[in-house]
């Protein structure tokens, strides 16, 4: 197990870092109160709105009509309830599986199973549940919600505690019960009269006072958690009770791991009574205090796109309250990169790993930081103009005290979609009707052999 991290490390991850490195651009708003965000291995982007629907966005940005799933006939939804996550079968592509986490009418938590219609890849059919895994929820918060396939392709599922203040049943720390911990489950070979069967590796196999589905235990609220492939690691983002949130990070092969809730809010102890050792904790990698208007931390992603060299490798997460939008590096620093304006409820991956931010008020928002597009010399930057910008028909470039050389335009994965070479000239107007609105680059190299890149927003 681990240990606790030692003093000095927890006084400097408790002084936040402050850097601005990270920015957002709006990539598509109209959602009502959107929670998740997903993808099936291809350019479309699916929406999991608290209601009960899951919408599509298409590769070119555009929104279908029609709902992917619609089920808000048969959840209840608001506060912490409602369709909460959203996860597609690593082998979608040829069994259409996709498995949704929601609230039943009567606040109890409901994982199903759903296939997507045989003759139309945009739409599920309505009629293909198939239940398999519920269990009692005693209050309204609290809910966990999310749920996600791990390279061993089995099912894990994030359960909170049962909610009210403090886990006062103890939840989190019993092992007989599947509240306030990780869950995981063989959705491939059901076993034991169940949809589901549970893996030979889970760590309370064969024990007759512990639930088999549990993966890991002593969860307060882990609203999102990921998998870092490249790493092989699991990152938690677990919401705190009155002063600390915390970010966990394990290999995906530890099993039976306590993270420590109720006995402890992030390193701090909490309520101790009954409780293990210290030494048989895993702790946070970091923590965050409710200090400048913090109250609830969003779990995200390790940055693994292409686009943007500044942020690779670096693990997002989010506050709700406060709009904060943080990253932790491989060495557990934690920096706060500002206050953005949204509640923050999910993050989400592209089909080529860029990162999105979910704003419960409707919008979706992409990740950005500095594009990994060619050399970039920002002596131009006063002498350079680009009008107009946003722009819908034609951008002019024009250069004081030197010549365009070339003007490329790349989109946000790096593919160039536009290019112009041989100019010569201290202005160029160039088309862009044929761009579909959403962001790009725009790469301007002067005969001297300078160049600059500049974002470009096509409407």
């Amino acid at each position: 197990m681990k240990k606790l991290l030692p003093l000095l490390l927890f006084l400097f991850l408790s002084g936040l870092v402050f850097a601005q490195q990270v920015d957002i651009e709006l990539y598509k708003s109209g959602f009502s109160d959107p929670l998740n965000l997903q993808h099936a291995n291809d350019d479309r982007l699916f929406v999991v709105e608290q209601g009960g629907k899951i919408k599509i966005i298409q590769g070119d940005g555009t929104v279908n009509t029609t709902p992917f799933l619609d089920i808000s006939g048969q959840i209840s939804s608001g506060g912490e309830r409602g369709l909460l996550g959203l996860a597609f079968h690593p082998d979608y592509t040829n069994n259409g599986y996709f498995y949704v986490n929601y609230s039943k009418p009567n606040g109890d938590t409901q994982i199903s199973r759903f296939s997507v219609d045989s003759g139309n890849p945009d739409i599920a059919d309505q009629n293909s549940e198939l239940p398999i895994i519920d269990y009692s929820q005693p209050f309204s918060n609290h809910n966990g919600g999310c749920l996600a396939f791990g390279p061993d392709d089995y099912l894990y599922i994030a359960s909170g505690d049962g909610g009210s203040s403090g886990d006062p049943g103890n939840r989190a720390q019993n092992i007989n019960l599947l509240l306030g911990k990780l869950l995981r489950i063989d959705v491939d070979n059901p076993s034991g009269g169940n949809n589901y069967g549970i893996p030979a590796g889970n760590p309370f196999v064969g024990n007759p006072n512990a639930r088999e589905e549990i993966w890991a235990y002593g969860l307060r609220n882990p609203w999102r958690f990921s998998f870092d492939l490249t790493e092989n690691n699991l990152w938690i983002g677990d919401v705190g009770q009155s002063n600390l949130e915390e970010i966990n990070r394990v290999s995906v092969a530890e099993a039976g791991l306590n993270y420590g809730w109720r006995c402890y809010e992030g390193t701090q102890p909490f309520n101790t009574q009954n409780c293990p050792p210290q030494s048989e904790i895993t702790f946070p990698i970091a923590e965050y205090t409710h200090a400048s208007g913090n109250c609830s931390i969003t779990g995200g992603y390790v940055y693994r796109g292409s686009v943007y060299s500044d942020i690779a490798g670096l693990y997002f997460f989010a506050d709700y309250c406060s709009g904060m939008i943080g990253t932790v590096d491989g060495s557990g620093n934690l920096i706060d990169h500002g206050n953005f304006s949204g509640n923050w409820v999910s993050f989400g991956e592209d089909v080529n790993k860029e990162l999105y931010i979910v704003d419960k008020g409707g919008s979706i928002y992409k990740i950005t930081g500095d594009p990994i597009i060619g050399t970039e010399d920002f002596s131009l930057e006063d002498t350079l103009s680009m009008l107009p910008n946003p722009a819908s028909e034609n951008v002019t470039f024009s250069l004081k005290n030197d010549i365009l050389q070339a003007i490329q335009v790349f989109d946000v994965r790096g593919s160039l979609v536009s290019s112009e070479e041989n100019i010569f000239s201290n202005e160029k107007t160039i088309s862009i009707s044929n761009l579909n609105p959403r962001i790009y680059f725009a790469k301007i190299t002067s005969v001297k052999e300078q160049t600059i890149v500049k974002k470009l927003i096509v409407q």
